[in-house]
């Protein structure tokens, strides 16, 4: 694709079909289980629909452009496509690093179904994964992590995995394609929920891998036949709709992101605001040099529990929801699922809502919460 192209028309070009004349100008799904075969054995594209679906090969072609990426691979999640990864690359007596502040089900399947294996789990934080990198096997990254927003170094830690001999797997659901680009600063592999802003509609779950190593991809690609984790057909084809308009929704995101970690930043009932794009960020520095867009995701902390529940309640706009990257602005009080956060931190995801109308919202649903010395 020309590179010139912006990222809304990279992403509608991602999601066009061939233009062939009387056939439609969408894709549309295939929901088969079975395909004709040829007398000619082995020359079908498409057999069985938990080998391949012409879903999945429209929406992987357009992934793969994205990320930059030779191939990828779609699965029925995104925890179906981290741990298949992880199932490939990890082996008895080898040393697996794991975010510590990510997310918590990945430190959990690694725990539970990986360590009985005989496989080491250690977990490190964003910024300790360098350091833990130098004797590791298999490193798997989250940046910007979730929730906390902190960012990693990539270039600085694929280094220290390529002198170690160790492969480099990269969590891109915060920041997306179109924020980074973890293969062209050196990961192996690039996992991640395309059920948060790709999708961007709340309506589908769905995971995929991206990579440039023939070997590796077909390794996974046997993986997901032999397991089963596979995506529906009509899943793929929502999800590949959906890109079409994702540049359009992601740059409103960020720039609603942006503007609600500004408004809130020093307000007198916010204890701390955490954004990698604001310029006073501690992940500022890093994230300034390796990512395009800063995302649709930031976090604050209100005094307590009950501040983040007034918050809501006193808006408009808000949702209170689980999950990430939709067109509604979100919010998710962490603590409720056991992160290692204080009771009145509160993730953001950013909507698409006209950008004055949300921050007068947020702020107005603010000055509307009940006073710390009164909880």
């Amino acid at each position: 694709m020309n590179e010139r192209y912006g990222d809304s028309t990279r992403t509608v070009k991602a999601a066009d079909s061939e233009a062939i004349p009387g056939r439609p100008v969408a894709h549309v799904p295939v929901p088969a289980s079975a395909f004709h075969l040829s007398a000619e054995e082995g020359s079908e594209a498409h057999v069985y629909g938990r080998y391949s679906n012409p879903s999945w090969t429209h929406l992987e072609s357009a992934l793969a452009l994205l990320e930059e990426a030779t191939a990828a691979l779609v699965f029925g999640s995104g925890m179906a496509a981290v741990t298949a990864a992880l199932r490939v690359l990890v082996k008895p007596r080898s040393v697996l690093v794991v975010p510590a502040d990510g997310y918590y089900q990945v430190r959990r399947y690694a725990r539970e179904s990986l360590a009985p294996l005989g496989i080491t789990v250690r977990e490190a934080t964003a910024e300790q994964l360098c350091d833990a990198a130098q004797n590791a096997d298999v490193v798997l990254a989250e940046t910007p992590t979730n929730p906390a927003l902190d960012v990693v170094d990539l270039h600085r830690l694929a280094v220290i995995c390529r002198r170690r001999g160790a492969r480099l797997v990269v969590d891109n659901t915060t920041a997306t394609p179109l924020g980074q680009q973890p293969l062209s600063l050196g990961a192996d592999l690039v996992v991640a929920s395309a059920t948060k802003a790709l999708a961007g509609h709340s309506d589908l779950v769905a995971g995929y891998v991206a990579g440039s190593q023939p070997e590796l991809m077909g390794a996974l690609e046997r993986e997901r036949l032999l397991a089963g984790p596979i995506l529906g057909a009509l899943e793929a084809w929502m999800l590949l709709r959906s890109i079409g308009s994702f540049g359009l929704r992601f740059d409103r995101q960020c720039q609603n992101a942006v503007a609600l970690a500004t408004a809130l930043h020093g307000h007198p009932r916010v204890r701390s605001v955490r954004y990698p794009g604001l310029p006073g960020d501690p992940s500022h520095p890093v994230a300034a040099a390796q990512m395009r867009r800063f995302g649709g995701l930031l976090s604050v902390e209100l005094d307590d529990a009950d501040a983040v529940h007034a918050l809501v309640r006193h808006s408009e706009l808000l949702v209170a929801a689980t999950s990430f990257g939709g067109i509604h602005t979100s919010v998710d009080r962490r603590a409720r699922w056991g992160d290692a956060v204080a009771g009145g931190f509160a993730r953001i995801s950013a909507g698409i809502e006209d950008t004055d109308d949300l921050v007068a919202d947020v702020l107005g649903a603010l000055e509307g919460a009940p006073d710390a010395g009164g909880l």
